[in-house]
């Protein structure tokens, strides 16, 4: 039972949860990586790696509350907690320690990949149930391609 009345369907609800937690987890560990290792970046391009993670980290934040505040909107409880975003989030784990920006730029180009290609699957489960929720998830996919095309040439 949901607190929030919603116009979604129960099954609507559920897919359109479904796509907007699997969102706010990937959201939320792609910040928390960007952050990990903008602080650990070293190397030649260490001034505009790190500028450019925090463009990423910002991105992806605004877009966390977003995303959990339309979940909320429709009667869906989001979960941020550190548990739920390590069990389920689609990103790998980054190495600990310093790490030259060469392998910075590569390990956001991947996670980047990882959460567009989820996101991108968000998208069209949504397309149907809740064009609304649809739009958020085609605009935050937006920003991170483009991240993600900025980090691409970043390492070419």
């Amino acid at each position: 039972m949901s607190v929030v009345n919603s116009p979604l369907s129960d099954g609507d609800r559920a897919v359109v949860g479904s796509a907007l937690q699997g969102a706010l987890v990937d959201l939320v560990d792609l910040s928390l990586v960007s952050k990990q290792v903008h602080w650990n970046v070293v190397g030649p391009r260490f001034r505009s790696v790190h500028l450019q993670l925090d463009e990423v980290v910002d991105t992806a934040r605004r877009h966390a509350d977003t995303v959990a505040e339309r979940a909320s909107a429709i009667g869906v409880p989001p979960d941020g907690r550190a548990a739920t975003v390590a069990k389920t989030s689609g990103i790998g784990e980054v190495p600990d320690g310093w790490i030259h920006d060469g392998e910075v730029v590569q390990t956001l180009v991947t996670a980047l990949a990882a959460v567009i290609e989820r996101m991108r699957e968000r998208i069209l489960d949504t397309a149907e149930p809740d064009p609304v929720s649809q739009d958020i998830l085609i605009g935050l996919t937006a920003d991170l391609e483009k991240h993600h095309w900025m980090f691409q040439a970043e390492s070419r």
